[in-house]
């Protein structure tokens, strides 16, 4: 048994080494450099393994990880602190003047997807002689609907699209999470037979207006009391200090109020980064501030995307599921293309959105940790081996293929576009 200690040093060694592998000789966007190699090292060792089994390397390897929860990490550690990361760096004026396109994604986007992946994921499973119920299929269909907001925020600082356009695709990530894990909740508790209450309709409104509705709720009253306290003072150690109490205490209290912690801190960050640097922050308080962050959002994007690369030595994938596993993909992007394209379709009179951003708001919708992490935590059943491999297929690929040429795909859909129409 190693100390938590020595496994933040492993982690942090490796995330070192492999960015400096990758950036000496790979140039591949750093994230997505740091998941290949991780995942190409647990090849590498599985393959040794096989070659010389004497030598125990992957068994020592796998034993150190399988004392990483993955799920906690994820769900009760580095969310927090990158979600309110990326909040407090978005134009907050902009993302009111896209809230209607923002909040429709988020929602009716979420809804669609849901519904469509969790259907053919049924179907295909039915055709290829695995049969999964339809219960657990929405589950994943729940799970790996919303696109990541870390993960889109990871791969928006490679790639140059119109205003507009990115701060639409930053407020639906860091909102239809929220949306995604109380789908993900409700559709647990039905698949597994203790749904209750919680799975009929006002059920399912009342567990929304709770963790959404308070989520958001006690992160303004959260930001706006930190907001008050950076203004009585000047001092940046403090002040960075209140920053970080703020996302901590934040999330931690949204737990035991049963809120959204994700939303709180978002709400959070939204707050504070548009209200602070105004008239609560001097010039060296908002360096040193915009500094810890910077660095807090890099160091865990590191470690998080190094441990999804890694964590394919500790997930047990069955063979025959491979192939739903990989006809997950084409699923998961035809359910995105739908629910990119419904809302489109249905409220075109809004003027929000612009039919020629479809293609790449299809191939943008790149998922990451949280759906390993929830797929992680689905209670154990026949289902969940396929679940897990699905979702790892899914995020493998959107990551890497995806990610790597989301910037082609914006130079080729996005050209000439003028700004006015860019989302």
């Amino acid at each position: 048994m190693i100390s938590i200690f020595d496994l933040a040093a492993l982690l942090l060694t490796l995330s070192a080494l492999f960015g400096w592998f990758n950036h000496r000789f790979l140039r591949m966007p750093h994230t997505i450099g740091l998941l290949v190699m991780g995942l190409l090292a647990s090849l590498a060792l599985v393959g040794l393994d096989v070659a010389f089994p004497a030598q125990h390397l992957y068994q020592d390897l796998t034993k150190v990880l399988g004392q990483v929860d993955f799920t906690d990490v994820v769900m009760n550690g580095m969310l927090a602190f990158l979600l309110f990361a990326g909040a407090m760096s978005l134009d907050l004026r902009a993302l009111r003047d896209r809230a209607w396109a923002v909040a429709t994604l988020a929602l009716v986007g979420t809804l669609i997807s849901t519904a469509i992946v969790g259907g053919a994921f049924w179907f295909v499973a039915d055709a290829l002689g695995q049969p999964i119920p339809l219960a657990w299929a929405l589950v994943f269909g729940a799970l790996i609907s919303p696109t990541d907001p870390v993960a889109v925020l990871a791969t928006l600082k490679n790639v140059r699209v119109p205003e507009a356009l990115e701060v639409e695709m930053q407020g639906e990530a860091l909102f239809n999470d929220g949306i995604g894990i109380v789908l993900f909740t409700v559709l647990v508790a039905f698949a597994a037979g203790s749904g209750g209450e919680a799975t009929s309709a006002g059920g399912v409104a009342r567990l929304l207006l709770q963790e959404a509705g308070g989520g958001l709720v006690l992160g303004l009253v959260t930001g706006y009391v930190a907001y008050r306290a950076m203004r009585a003072i000047d001092d940046f150690p403090v002040e960075v200090l209140i920053t970080l109490a703020l996302v901590a205490g934040t999330y931690a209290l949204a737990q035991k109020l049963h809120f959204s912690g994700p939303l709180a801190v978002v709400a959070a960050g939204l707050l504070v980064g548009d209200r602070a640097p105004r008239d609560a922050m001097s010039e060296e308080t908002q360096g040193y501030v915009s500094s810890l962050w910077t660095l807090i959002d890099e160091v865990l994007n590191s470690v998080l995307f190094l441990l999804i690369g890694l964590e394919v030595l500790v997930l047990r994938f069955e063979a025959g599921g491979l192939v739903l596993a990989a006809c997950a993909v084409p699923i998961v992007l035809v359910a995105r293309l739908a629910a990119v394209s419904t809302p489109l379709l249905a409220f075109r009179w809004g003027g929000n959105l612009s039919a020629r951003n479809v293609p790449f708001l299809t191939w943008a919708g790149v998922r990451g940790g949280i759906s390993v992490a929830l797929a992680l935590s689905v209670p154990e059943s026949d289902a969940k081996p396929a679940i897990l491999a699905a979702t790892y297929a899914v995020v493998l690929f959107t990551i890497v293929v995806q990610g790597s040429t989301l910037g082609m795909v914006a130079r080729r859909t996005l050209k000439d576009l003028p700004e006015r129409d860019a989302a």
